[in-house]
């Protein structure tokens, strides 16, 4: 039997997950099939571009839908209750401090299904959270990213 992969997250971003979802379902979805309707009077399929938008449109929403229903079958809730702070693990919020330079960044560390690196929210797959995981506050952690090797020092685990 073939074990579907886990996908770690907080009770947060299951909900968040499951608000995407019923909306791609209940408005997104009603909408692309509208458009495909209202293509499909423009005449010829084979050169019409807005029918090959709606279509891929779909395609891409319908993608989405099944990508997240695994995500939420498949969860595994961290329990926020049980975040160690004396060491980086997925769950933490983490202050460091790129060397030499000095730039400060904070991320969360998450499962892949959260991440959004915009909001500061990296996967525990990502280099950086690859590097800092399992270290402690002060530790000076040479990480390797796509971007070259990086030194930062831990300054908060939260």
């Amino acid at each position: 039997m073939i074990t579907e992969k886990k996908f770690p997250m907080t009770a947060a971003g299951k909900a968040k997950l499951e608000e995407e979802l019923e909306h791609l379902i209940t408005v997104k979805r009603k909408e692309v099939v509208e458009r495909i309707k209202i293509a499909r009077d423009f005449g010829d399929l084979s050169e019409n571009s807005e029918y090959d938008s709606a279509k891929e449109e779909q395609a891409f929403i319908e993608g989405r839908i099944s990508s997240i229903e695994g995500m939420i079958r498949n969860a595994l809730i961290i329990d926020e209750s049980e975040f160690n702070t004396d060491e980086v693990q997925l769950g933490n919020t983490v202050t460091f401090k790129e060397l030499p330079d000095g730039d400060e960044e904070t991320y969360t560390i998450v499962g892949s299904a959260e991440a959004n690196p915009i909001e500061g929210l990296i996967s525990n797959d990502s280099p950086i959270a690859k590097g800092l995981i399992g270290c402690k506050k002060g530790d000076e952690v040479k990480i390797n990213t796509p971007g070259g090797e990086m030194s930062v020092t831990i300054l908060e685990i939260k």
